[in-house]
């Protein structure tokens, strides 16, 4: 298996890890990716969260929100320092991170951006993000999660 960027930053960061591949083929039309995983891996949707690329004041912002929630974008907005929030376009977050929709990792994009996970991710030993293909969720340290990607934690899922 090919490394992506975001096992090649986990691996630079000698941080511990378990990637997780699954058959992402019941993706549907673009949305419900994290709940394939979940479904695929047998995984709580509270532990997989997915990667959302955000406008705040206009600037991309990534949030890291569980499979099992939603993001609250005012939170957001809060969190990051902001006004207003809103989801970014499919393009805008593709062309910045790298990845592709639906395999949208926080770990290893292509720009750095600033990013917010939700706190409930704290109260795991491990969580699933992907790890920047379809198919393939990388589980680690939340601690890991949020120094890997200079992120700060708050209350951004409801």
């Amino acid at each position: 298996m090919a490394a992506t960027p975001a096992v090649r930053t986990l691996d630079q960061a000698r941080a511990t890890y378990a990637l997780h591949e699954y058959d992402p083929a019941d993706g549907g039309d673009g949305h419900g990716y994290g709940e394939v995983a979940v479904a695929a891996l047998g995984a709580d949707p509270a532990q997989v969260f997915k990667t959302l690329v955000t406008r705040v004041d206009g600037a991309l912002t990534v949030a890291v929100v569980p499979v099992s929630g939603q993001l609250d974008l005012k939170a957001l907005a809060a969190a990051a320092g902001g006004r207003k929030a809103a989801m970014a376009d499919p393009a805008d977050a593709e062309r910045s991170s790298g990845y592709v929709r639906g395999g949208i990792s926080p770990l290893g994009q292509r720009k750095v951006l600033p990013t917010v996970v939700d706190e409930s991710a704290l109260g795991f030993a491990t969580v699933m993000v992907s790890a920047g293909r379809r198919g393939l969720q990388v589980e680690l340290a939340p601690a890991d999660l949020v120094r890997l990607t200079r992120a700060r934690t708050a209350p951004i899922a409801r």
